[in-house]
């Protein structure tokens, strides 16, 4: 199949009432703010058009990631950030999980998240009913893994049922200019391994994923910007464009982070509308 299209700052402007971004990749790296970012959001404030970030990152709060934009110049408000952490709050409720016991990999925010959604904190040596991965970092790594797969083999062993949480699906994350780093999906992965090893017939322990490409992050930022005549400007076609594509709005594929598609082979769930090579020329 043909590359989509190009498109350029203007056109995306122009053409939709409202904008989705993605953080990582798109606006930021670990290195810094990536060129144009900060114009282009200024331009969006300037204009009045309605924008928010969408991110999978679980380990900062809205406020503790507006902070962290502002102070590299770019100008996004705590109450226009949806993180996969937030989604926390819905999903321990659907699933009663408040008052639960709750094993947290991650940095201090990630907990955060845990005790605002219910749940009852608890080390990742003891005995958990909820264990959640918040995070790639923030705890001592190996330990602290051995730890909570320990005690996981121990409760399913006694026959115990244990709810398995991860917001931020993504494998990989951009960690500056050609330097990239695992991320939370990847620590599932490696539990979902172990316990396939061991429990080969148990297909059900397997981690519930809330961030992108799920539908709730996107529904509750076209809901904050008020359209779905909107896009969805990201870097990683499973996540950033496979959401879009899922909850019907456009997604936009930037060239400053992760994906490098061969476009002769990408499914048609993973195409994006068009691309953009970056914010500035």
């Amino acid at each position: 199949m043909p590359a989509p299209r190009s498109v350029t700052v203007d056109e995306l402007v122009a053409r939709y009432e409202g904008i989705l971004l993605d953080a990582y990749g798109v606006l930021v790296t670990e290195a810094g703010p990536l060129p144009g970012a900060a114009q282009f959001v200024e331009r969006l404030h300037t204009l009045r058009k309605p924008f928010c970030v969408l991110t999978n990152d679980a380990a900062k709060l809205p406020s503790t990631t507006a902070r962290r934009l502002q102070a590299m110049g770019i100008d996004v408000p705590a109450e226009r950030v949806v993180t996969s952490g937030s989604l926390l709050i819905p999903h321990f409720e659907h699933h009663g999980l408040k008052g639960r016991t709750c094993a947290v990999l991650g940095p201090p925010d990630s907990v955060h998240y845990v005790l605002e959604a219910g749940g009852r904190i608890v080390p990742a040596h003891a005995d958990f009913d909820v264990l959640v991965i918040g995070d790639e970092s923030g705890f001592e790594f190996i330990e602290t893994m051995d730890a909570a797969l320990s005690s996981l083999y121990a409760r399913v062993d006694r026959g115990a049922a244990v709810h398995l949480v991860v917001p931020n699906p993504d494998l990989v994350y951009p960690a500056g200019i050609g330097a990239f780093g695992f991320a939370a999906g990847t620590l599932a992965a490696m539990f979902e391994g172990a316990l396939a090893l061991r429990y080969p017939d148990r297909p059900d322990l397997r981690f519930v994923r809330l961030g992108k490409p799920h539908g709730p992050i996107y529904e509750e930022g076209l809901r904050r910007i008020g359209t779905r005549a909107a896009c969805m400007i990201g870097d990683t076609l499973e996540t950033d464009i496979r959401g879009a594509n899922r909850v019907g709005i456009d997604g936009i594929l930037i060239g400053t982070g992760v994906s490098t598609p061969d476009w002769t082979t990408t499914p048609d769930d993973l195409r994006p509308v068009a691309t953009l090579a970056a914010f500035v020329p």
